[in-house]
């Protein structure tokens, strides 16, 4: 995980090499383990097809060189003045899991109830459902584990370099 200022310098890395007329203004710069997502305000009245097709080497390019520095595949979207975000060239991660069988019967239940195609797809639903209904939740954990990194970034750093 990343610290809050690490992430404000990856959201200046973007707002200072994207051209100014990529986004109207950049909404997020969101990052894990694989990926940075950069998400933005195309001009008013312009469609997400037509942001795509018109931006699309410029962020090529950025994205380049952020692949290259950051070592994470980067993903892009856009977020209308309304809030309706709609992401593209973003990555599906597969994470491997260990389930009990009431676990398993839950997702063959959404298989064979018609709601997912398969375990994984009945896993990610269930997985987008929780964070639809825990934003806030996951919103404090996150501030929480933000906290815990800043203390241990003022700490000693290491224990064996007071032994020595």
């Amino acid at each position: 995980m990343i610290t809050p200022e690490q992430r404000e310098q990856l959201r200046g890395w973007f707002a200072e090499r994207l051209p100014i007329d990529v986004y109207e203004s950049l909404v997020e710069v969101a990052v894990d383990r694989e990926e940075i997502t950069v998400v933005g305000r195309p001009p008013a009245g312009e469609s997400v097809k037509e942001f795509r097709a018109r931006t699309r080497e410029a962020r090529i390019e950025v994205a380049r060189e952020a692949e290259g520095l950051y070592r994470r595949k980067v993903a892009w979207g856009v977020e209308s003045a309304e809030g309706e975000r709609t992401l593209f060239t973003h990555l599906a991660v597969p994470v491997m899991t260990r389930l009990r069988q009431s676990e398993r019967r839950v997702l063959d239940t959404l298989v064979e109830g018609g709601v997912a195609r398969s375990r994984a797809d009945a896993l990610a639903w269930c997985v987008r459902l929780v964070g639809r209904n825990t934003d806030a939740w996951l919103a404090e954990l996150r501030e929480s584990l933000e906290a815990v990194q800043r203390v241990r970034a003022q700490g000693p750093d290491s224990m064996e370099s007071e032994e020595e």
